[in-house]
Parts: C-alpha cells; sequence; structure tokens
C-alpha cells in the first residue's frame, strides 16, 4: 500500500480517519494546515518492507501508546529516504519539518493533560463526588468530609449523572442549619434588641430594616431607635434620618450609660433596636459593649451581624470573639443575621460558620432598599446557591489536610446529628415524643411511673389514630414471660406509635376489635391483620362493617378446595400468580412473588352446620434480591380477591415479621440502661415503641426516611449488613445520648 492523503477538519478529525484506513500502528510521515483544515501524509506499517531506502521506521500514529517525541524525531531524520508518492511530488522542505513540529506539540499537549489529570485524581466514587463538590463551593476539607460521612448506603453506586446524590447533598446541608421560621415570634415579642457585629456589615441598614418592621405592625408611637455610636459622625445622621422618615424618636446612649437609663427616655416605647458602634473582632472594647448591654435589669437580646462576602477565618474569628464577650457578660449570643448576601461571591463560608457555631439565622439582607431587601432565610435555597456556585480546587487546596482535631470535630458532628435526629423524628413518628417521656419516667419512683403511664398511653392513643391494626397473639412470646403489643399502622402501612399492650386492652376476641374499631372510627379503609384465622362471630363482624382483614396461615393449615379438606402448603400447584411487592426481611431485600387461590373454610368445631364461608388464599414465596435464593413460603386468608385491595395489607404482613425479634433485642439493651424499678409494662412500652420506629424507618421508601436512616447509622458509627438491628441500637444510643445531654443541662441550671 502507498502513501495516503488524509484530510479533516481538525487534526483529530484526520488522525481518527488514519486509524480507520491503516490502524494504531500506521507511519505518519507528514501534515500541514489547509484552507479546509489539516492535511496528513500517511502509510500503512507493512508497506516499510517494501521501501528501498528506509533506514529506520517512521513514526506511528499519534496514540497515548506509540506516540513519543524520539518517534517523532526518528520520523524528521528519515523522511528525506522515502520515495515520494505520486500525491506528494510537490510537497516542499518545510511541509516535512512542520510535520515534526506540529506531532511535537501535539505529544506535548498530550503530556500536560496527563499529567494535570494524574494531579487532580478525579473522584471515582460518590462519597468523593460530593466531597468535591463541597470543596469547590468553598467549604472547608472538615466540613466536607463530616457531611458526606452519612451517605446513604442506597446511593453509594449510583453513576456520575446522577442526580440523586446532589439532592441528597442539598437536603443535608439544608437540615444543618438552624433557621429562625417565625417572623410573627421575632416582630410580635416587646423588648430591646441590639445588632453587633463588626464595622463595616450594615447594622445601621440593617436597623432601619428591622424598625420599619416594628413599625409596621405596632405603630410609630410604640417604637424607638438607640444608637451607641458616638464616634462616626455620618452613621448617626443615617439613623437619625431613617428615624425621622419614620416618624419614631431616636436617643444615643453614651459608652458609660446603662441600658436602664433608658427606660425614663423611652416611656411607652415596648418595641426598641439598638444600632451599637462596630468594632473590629479584635478591639478590646468588645468586651466592653456587651457589658453595657447586659449589665442592667432590662434584658437586651442580641443579634450578631456576619457579612456573607467575608473570608472564612474572618467570619470564625468574629463569631468566637463575641461569643466570648457574651459569655464573659453572663449572657448568650446565638442569633445571627447575614448581610450583604447580595455581594457575596459564595455562601459557603458563612453557612458554614453558622452551623459550626449552632447559631440560628433570622433574616437575611440582600440590598439596601428599606425595608424590602431583608427576608426570612430559606434554607433550602441557601444550600442550593451554596452548592450552585463553585469553582476549581487549586494544587494547595486538592491536597489541603484536615486542620481541626478529630475528636473534637466528631464530637461536634456527632452533636449536631444527634439534634437533627431527633428533631426529624419527632416531626416524621407521630407519638415519638410519648416515647421521650416514657423513657424520662423511668428515672421516676413506681408508683410515679404507675400514675403517669397510663394517662401517657390513653392520650397518644387517642392524639394518633391508625388506619390498620397488626393483633398480635395472646400468647407470650417465645422464651419471654410477656406478650408482644398490638402494632398501629398508618394509611402507607408503616408502623406508628404508641403500641397497645395486651394487659391494657378488653379481655375478649370480640370486645377487643370493638375497642380497635372504635379506635379507627375516623379512618377511611381501615383494616385488620390476625396473628391466626378469627373465629366466625369476628369474621360476620368484619364482613358485616365492610372491613378488610387478613389473617397469617401455616402450612399446615387446612381449607377445602373442590369439597376436599387439604393443607395449604399442598395447593401449591394450583395457585394463580399475582405479581409480586418488595419488601425487606432480617435486612435484606426480598422479593415476594405473589399467588392466589379461592379455597373455602371449614366449619368450626362447636357448629358443623356453619355455612361455608368462601375466601382466597394468598401465598407469598421470598426470594434474596441479591443471591436470588428462596427464603421460604408465607400463606394469609382473606376475602380479599383482588391484588390492589389486598396488597397493602400482604405488604403489612410482611413488613412487619422483625416485630418480635426487635422488641426482645430492645429489652434486652434496656435491661442493662434503664435504672432497676422500671415498671416491666413500661420496658414494654419502650422496647416494642422502639422497635416499631425501627420498622417504619426500615421499610420506608421516601427521601426523608432515607436521609434519616443514614444518619443513625453514621451516629452508631457502623454499617452492620443486617440494617434493622443497626437501626434499632442506633434509636436506643440516640436515648441515652439524649438523657445523658439533659443531665449535663441540669447541672449546668444548678449552679
Amino acid at each position: 500500500m502507498g502513501v495516503m492523503r488524509f484530510t479533516g477538519a481538525n487534526s483529530r478529525d484526520a488522525m481518527r480517519q488514519v486509524r480507520e484506513i491503516l490502524g494504531d500502528d500506521a507511519l505518519i510521515l507528514a501534515n500541514r494546515p489547509t484552507d479546509d483544515g489539516v492535511e496528513i501524509l500517511a502509510m500503512a506499517d507493512d508497506a516499510v518492507g517494501n521501501l528501498t531506502s528506509t533506514p529506520a521506521p517512521a513514526s506511528r500514529a499519534a496514540s497515548p501508546r506509540s506516540a513519543t517525541a524520539e518517534s517523532d524525531n526518528e520520523a524528521a531524520r528519515t523522511e528525506p529516504h522515502l520515495p515520494a508518492a505520486p500525491d506528494a511530488n510537490e510537497e516542499s522542505a518545510d511541509l516535512r519539518s512542520m510535520s515534526a513540529r506540529l506531532l511535537s506539540e501535539m505529544q506535548d499537549m498530550r503530556a500536560l493533560l496527563a499529567r494535570e489529570q494524574s494531579r487532580r485524581h478525579p473522584e471515582v466514587d460518590c462519597t468523593g463526588r460530593l466531597r468535591r463538590i463541597l470543596r469547590e463551593a468553598g467549604f472547608s476539607h472538615d466540613f466536607a468530609q463530616e457531611l458526606v460521612t452519612g451517605l446513604p448506603r442506597e446511593l453509594d453506586k449510583t453513576a456520575p449523572d446522577d442526580e440523586r446524590p446532589l439532592a441528597w447533598l442539598q437536603r443535608q446541608l439544608a437540615s444543618q442549619l438552624s433557621i429562625g421560621t417565625d417572623e410573627d415570634a421575632f416582630f410580635q415579642a416587646p423588648g430591646i434588641t441590639a445588632l453587633v457585629g463588626p464595622t463595616g456589615v450594615g447594622k445601621t441598614t440593617t436597623t432601619a430594616k428591622l424598625a420599619a418592621r416594628y413599625v409596621e405592625r405596632h405603630g410609630a408611637d410604640r417604637v424607638a431607635l438607640v444608637t451607641t455610636d458616638s464616634f462616626r459622625i455620618g452613621a448617626h445622621e443615617q439613623l437619625r434620618i431613617y428615624a425621622e422618615l419614620l416618624g419614631i424618636p431616636m436617643v444615643a446612649l453614651d459608652p458609660d450609660q446603662p441600658v436602664d437609663s433608658l427606660a425614663t427616655r423611652l416611656m411607652g416605647r415596648r418595641w426598641v433596636i439598638i444600632d451599637t458602634v462596630g468594632m473590629s473582632q479584635r478591639d478590646q472594647r468588645i468586651v466592653e459593649q456587651i457589658a453595657q448591654l447586659q449589665g442592667g435589669r432590662v434584658k437586651v437580646h442580641m443579634v450578631l451581624l456576619l457579612n456573607a462576602a467575608s473570608q472564612p477565618e474572618t467570619l470564625v474569628e468574629v463569631v468566637q470573639r463575641y461569643r466570648a464577650a457574651a459569655i464573659s457578660a453572663n449572657s448568650r449570643l446565638d442569633r445571627c443575621l447575614v448581610s450583604k448576601q447580595d455581594e457575596a461571591c459564595r455562601l459557603a463560608p458563612v453557612l458554614e460558620t453558622i452551623i459550626r457555631h449552632d447559631l440560628t439565622l433570622c433574616f437575611v439582607s440582600h440590598g439596601q432598599r428599606v425595608p424590602e431587601d431583608l427576608s426570612l432565610p430559606d434554607a433550602a435555597s441557601l444550600a442550593a446557591r451554596a452548592l450552585a456556585t463553585r469553582s476549581p480546587l487549586t494544587e494547595g487546596e486538592e491536597s489541603a489536610p484536615a486542620r481541626s482535631p478529630l475528636a473534637g470535630r466528631q464530637l461536634l458532628g456527632q452533636g449536631r446529628r444527634i439534634a437533627l435526629s431527633l428533631t426529624r423524628l419527632r416531626a416524621r413518628v407521630p407519638g415519638f415524643n410519648m416515647l421521650e417521656r416514657a423513657w424520662d419516667l423511668s428515672a421516676a419512683s413506681t408508683a410515679e411511673q404507675q400514675d403517669n403511664l397510663s394517662s401517657l398511653l390513653e392520650h397518644s392513643s387517642h392524639a394518633t389514630p391508625a388506619t390498620g391494626l397488626l393483633w398480635s397473639p395472646r400468647r407470650a412470646a417465645s422464651r419471654s414471660d410477656w406478650r408482644l403489643p398490638d402494632l398501629c399502622v398508618d394509611a402507607e402501612g408503616l408502623p406508628r406509635l404508641p403500641v397497645r399492650l395486651q394487659h391494657r386492652q378488653p379481655a375478649g376476641d370480640l370486645e377487643r376489635l370493638k375497642a380497635a374499631l372504635a379506635h379507627q372510627a375516623n379512618e377511611s379503609s381501615p383494616f385488620q391483620l390476625f396473628p391466626t384465622l378469627p373465629g366466625s362471630t369476628i369474621r360476620d363482624e368484619l364482613d358485616g362493617s365492610s372491613i378488610r382483614w387478613l389473617a397469617r396461615a401455616q402450612p399446615a393449615t387446612r381449607v377445602i378446595h373442590q369439597g376436599e379438606s387439604r393443607s395449604v402448603s399442598r395447593l401449591a400447584s394450583l395457585f394463580e400468580g399475582s405479581g409480586h411487592l418488595d419488601t425487606r426481611l432480617r435486612g435484606k431485600a426480598v422479593k415476594a412473588s405473589l399467588a392466589k387461590l379461592r379455597v373455602s373454610l371449614p366449619p368450626s368445631k362447636r357448629d358443623s352446620d356453619e355455612a361455608c364461608q368462601y375466601v382466597h388464599l394468598w401465598q407469598a414465596t421470598l426470594y434474596d434480591k441479591e443471591r436470588g435464593q428462596q427464603l421460604g413460603k408465607r400463606y394469609w386468608l382473606s376475602p380479599l380477591e383482588e391484588t390492589h385491595s389486598a396488597r397493602p395489607l400482604l405488604q403489612v404482613a410482611l413488613n412487619s415479621e422483625g416485630l418480635e425479634q426487635l422488641t426482645r433485642e430492645a429489652m434486652s439493651t434496656l435491661t442493662a440502661w434503664l435504672p432497676a424499678g422500671t415498671r416491666a409494662e413500661l420496658f414494654l412500652a419502650l422496647a416494642a415503641g422502639i422497635a416499631a420506629v425501627t420498622l417504619h424507618l426500615e421499610h420506608a421508601g421516601d427521601e426523608d426516611a432515607m436521609d434519616l436512616r443514614a444518619e443513625l447509622l453514621e451516629l452508631l458509627g457502623t454499617r452492620r449488613r443486617r440494617r434493622d438491628t443497626a437501626l434499632l441500637q442506633a434509636l436506643l444510643q440516640l436515648f441515652a445520648t439524649r438523657e445523658a445531654i439533659r443531665h449535663i443541662q441540669s447541672s449546668e441550671d444548678a449552679q
């Protein structure tokens, strides 16, 4: 094969043609720019043997495997000895030199790209990608590492283009922010509010914005402005102009005057805003300023202003110095306001500072207009904006080590996770605060436990009605002397609180059913799930009330099919497939293949003349979704025929199978943790309640549940294979840690 000419729009296009026709071992003879793009002369490698004068091979087609600077130089030396191609007789010597130069530049470019890729080490796992996003947004190495540690298992293996991990990251960041969401509470409560912070953060303008909001709500005759800034005449004059426009008085408070002196000067003014003098965070007079504000009988509520455009180190120093000054004055500084959001290139530094120091963000200022440019913060929007503003990391930032001590970082992170997890559980699981009160009750005397537990369970039971009720057997649980409580479930089939202790329910099954139906009176489509087939009286009551029901059947349970009494396990070949559903069993993801068969119930022994009642026998064959291994079969009896009607009840029945095992494990742990005088029924209510919350979290499929599971497992510090037992232990540890924190707070209050 002779020399061939290839023309492309650019070098890459021309080289692609060379590879397609001649392969990766093609010899590049020359290339040059043309009016149409780039032109390359090349020939096949096997054509070298036909050349009459070829002292050394020419360069290979440029590729990461074979293109080197050495081959480029060799091509330049051997090119004059190659026989001229018929189409290249008019090529000049400058074309050959251009070929060597262009190939050399291509090699340099590839080497540069390779070095850049090896230096940056792009992350391939999901955790690494999210960590890089946080770092590029401006969050510190420590904070990024801490935030992504709790990535849910469901997102571990997601592809780079999957949007769910980024959505999770935004939710995590937003959840870390403590937001003052009640604007009415801020402006309604009378008192004195002082804005503090360093120079240039916008205190005077923000003071005017707040004053305007107070005037709108309460009228000009009840609001006043105070300034302590006697150093800057311009600031004093600016605030005076704002006061005149609002029709409210403005008074000056000298450094040697206590706040109490305002009482005689501002008679009848119930809402007072103080614009303090701006001081550098390193100015020792900050302590004197805070002491002046907090030195009187009147309480002054302080709000710290943080400039969103400040450097991270500056923001941290501001918070630390002003908080230290507040502590020295026996006060607290827990609220903040972010100013100059519109001037900030990045929000990450100020958001991280707020989160790190557990500040509550009350307002965000984003302009100079009074009072329009002041709004309540939206955590989700702030998080999304912070992550959307990203810049590539420099080499120094890429390799920057963690700066804070590991133990301290973990302690701060764990404290935030505990508070956040408790807040989320209270919002998600109705009746969760009942478990908290029951835990606290365990420290009381036996008499107090008896008196308060009854009212606690009764009140919680009426406050959280249930769509469905899972009946537990009347017998004691295996290897124990206690009976498993009945379990309430919501419309989604998820367990809810409180559990219904059996010894507090009516004695007879019919009375027990009537009490349950009364509890469900206001629920749409209520249902009952039984551990065994209920008697005919119960079935008649259910059918007469149009209540859906499902009863567990054992493989040896006998039914009538085509006039013959047979055990349900012997009818396997006759079942009709009815789809499948997904669940989790013993911590594993399980697929349940559903099937059904129409049968009739045998008459009871006491009434052989009982009318034949037709029901449907449901079967679920369980498979391990990861291994495909069959895990067993389950059977139920129900009058429900349609799959869409029976599916929710079948789902609840499967989801609740772990209740007894989890309750037993919870009781074992609580025995070692709770006081020895704790009543047995309080033990059982706590253990079964925590087990019910575990099942709720284990089987919930929404994003909030996924995030909460990840937080709890991270609190436990492990990712066990059995997710259900890990969640149970995490919840138990959460309660124990909560109790320890309460003891610490009580000790501080006592001092």
